[in-house]
């Protein structure tokens, strides 16, 4: 097992990609901390928990500081370390940027953008101290192209780029590697909301002819969470069929 006896901490981790990434973790040996705004988390830390897997399940919004560090705390004094950081919260609210309201931009940035920085902030001192973590943001292929009505949105995906490279370098030296994944279009319950018309128009951008499943990401987050990946840092991992750039 790839992951056997780490202890893994997924964010947004009760639906679409943060699920298939915590199921692929529990079976890949690690021992996963599933923070989730969303209350499904709970059934589905006891399904995994009923299968024999070791899962711990935490309500948390990780645009709230205090909120990050009280689950912080309790995930260490349950699980006495975090080898892993996923970073895969993250929320939309599209709009034209002649139509986006305040709201709609600060709600994106609190989320996607500000929660990055407050789990990685409050994982970091943990991993420096042990001298060992892995840590994996999702970023967006939006964040190398750009997409219509998504200014809030690419705007936090092409940031967590730059965060990626800035945190290679700061946290190196104390063995931490840190990483992002692009992913492309994803069949999730966010994009199932996509328009049908928009969905079919960009399956001729994708060489590949098809849009990817939540495990396609999922496996490029275990990569970069594994020791396979000990020589990999400041990078991000398009994974989006060859979508055109």
């Amino acid at each position: 097992m790839r992951l056997k006896d780490k202890i893994a901490l997924i964010t947004g981790g009760a639906n679409g990609i943060g699920l298939a990434t915590t199921e692929r973790f529990v079976k890949e040996g690690a021992k996963v901390v599933l923070w989730d705004v969303s209350d499904k988390g709970k059934d589905v830390a006891a399904q995994l928990k009923k299968d024999g897997y070791q899962i711990a399940f935490n309500k948390v919004s990780v645009s709230d500081t205090d909120d990050v560090q009280r689950a912080m705390g309790e995930a260490i004094q349950q699980f006495g370390r975090i080898d892993i950081l996923i970073n895969n919260a993250g929320i939309t609210r599209d709009r034209t940027l002649l139509k986006m309201s305040r709201k709609e931009w600060d709600d994106v940035i609190s989320v996607n953008l500000t929660g990055v920085f407050n789990c990685t902030q409050a994982v970091a001192p943990i991993m420096k101290d042990q001298n060992y973590g892995r840590i994996v943001s999702a970023s967006s292929n939006v964040a190398i192209r750009g997409n219509f009505g998504q200014t809030n949105y690419v705007a936090t995906k092409s940031a967590i780029i730059g965060m990626t490279k800035v945190w290679a370098m700061e946290l190196g030296r104390y063995n931490i590697t840190v990483n992002c994944i692009a992913p492309g279009f994803i069949t999730t319950a966010m994009t199932d909301a996509m328009p049908e018309e928009v969905k079919r128009q960009s399956i001729p951008h994708i060489p590949l002819g098809k849009w990817g499943m939540p495990d396609d990401i999922a496996n490029g987050y275990l990569y970069l969470a594994s020791d396979e990946a000990s020589f990999v840092s400041g990078i991000c991992l398009t994974i989006d069929g060859g979508a055109a750039r």
